[in-house]
């Protein structure tokens, strides 16, 4: 980056680094640049994840696997001294994809999907047979039966993390 070495008091990096060609190295200029930095991303080996991704959608599990950094490595690169859970709210107002985990029907809308880089770069052929059984299982209810424990909770941790670290 074209700034000098401790030019900020804080840099960060929000759901981008998975997106980044060398991550290393994209976090150390991070470092160099700001005093504190902050990065919010996903860890790809947690548990549950999106039942989107279990039921309908897996090609977007196998894309996110192959391009996420798990966490430990994200945070040793940062050199991270504080790794901060970050649940998700039901009525979450960022539309990034995990959002609507309570909101199942947002996904039926072509827009919310395409603001999504893990559905943009999915073929129709792959997505669209995928919504339309979602649409089918919200229409009979099936959904709702099957994540009846969902409906009732405020927030689910399905793997965000805020990483902070001190350049």
């Amino acid at each position: 980056m074209p700034f000098a070495e401790g030019s900020f008091d804080a840099a960060m990096a929000i759901m981008t680094v998975h997106h980044w060609p060398d991550l290393r190295r994209g976090l150390s200029e991070l470092r160099r640049v700001a005093r504190r930095q902050v990065v919010f991303t996903w860890d790809p080996v947690h548990r549950p994840q999106l039942w989107l991704l279990e039921e309908y959608l897996p090609e977007i599990r196998e894309l996110e696997h192959a391009r996420f950094t798990p966490l430990p490595e994200v945070a040793d690169a940062l050199d991270a001294h504080t790794v901060l859970p970050f649940p998700i709210p039901h009525d979450f107002t960022d539309g990034f994809q995990i959002a609507y985990w309570r909101r199942p029907e947002f996904y039926l809308d072509p827009v919310v999907r395409q603001a999504s880089s893990t559905f943009a770069q999915l073929p129709p052929s792959v997505v669209e047979p995928a919504i339309a059984r979602l649409r089918a299982d919200l229409d009979s209810g099936a959904w709702h039966r099957r994540h009846a424990d969902l409906l009732g909770r405020q927030s689910v941790d399905y793997g965000y993390r805020l990483l902070i670290a001190d350049g």
